[in-house]
């Protein structure tokens, strides 16, 4: 993330949504899909890491560890496009409806609270665009690398490095796989098991 996630933002608006929740816990590997519901909903995570993928064609945001907040001002402006997210390890929460969120926003005056954390969202699918975006395959495989090197040794050690850099930018499998082998074969990256172990460094071209 391209700035620090604004915790005390977030300690504000789950101490006021919170009551108004309804708990779920989902084990990993499990897909929560918000259009199968008969309401728009907000989703409130507490514990665990959650990634978000674009529906349409699959592409993979991000993954984001818990506190997180989605679905926070789709009562305002319902999204034209529908995301997945997937449980990338067990967690814990609660949902509410979107309709009830803006009430308690309303009620509360967090909308101070609401603006920073969806800027801080913002900020990071900014920073995601521009490493992505009109850059070289390799380009985009260093970058996804250099940004699973900031997760916690939990979370490196539960997502396959080959997987998450395809479905981060839909690269062929191929490509990725032979620029891999070649950055474990200089030692600039070092992997078990297909999961992300240290980057020593990574050179700016290949």
């Amino acid at each position: 993330m391209i700035n620090s996630q604004p915790v005390d933002e977030f300690h504000r608006l789950n101490h006021r949504l919170m009551p108004s929740g309804t708990p779920f816990e989902y084990a990993q590997g499990s897909v929560i899909v918000p259009e199968e519901s008969n309401e728009l909903r907000t989703y409130v995570f507490l514990e665990g890491a959650i990634s978000l993928e674009r529906q349409n064609n699959r592409l993979l945001l991000g993954v984001v560890a818990a506190p997180g907040i989605f679905g926070l001002g789709i009562g305002a402006m319902p999204t034209q496009e529908h995301y997945h997210l997937h449980v990338e390890t067990s967690c814990r929460g609660y949902h509410l409806p979107a309709s009830t969120t803006l009430q308690l926003l309303d009620k509360y005056q967090l909308w101070r609270d609401a603006f920073y954390w969806m800027t801080w969202q913002n900020r990071a699918l900014e920073a995601r665009d521009q490493q992505l975006i009109g850059t070289s395959s390799y380009a985009q495989i260093r970058a996804t690398l250099l940004t699973m090197a900031k997760w916690d040794d939990a979370l490196r050690a539960r997502i396959g490095v080959m997987t998450y850099i395809q479905r981060r930018t839909l690269i062929s499998r191929s490509v990725i796989a032979e620029v891999l082998a070649a950055l474990r074969q200089g030692d600039y990256i070092r992997m078990e098991k297909g999961k992300l172990v240290c980057i020593n460094r990574l050179p700016l071209d290949y």
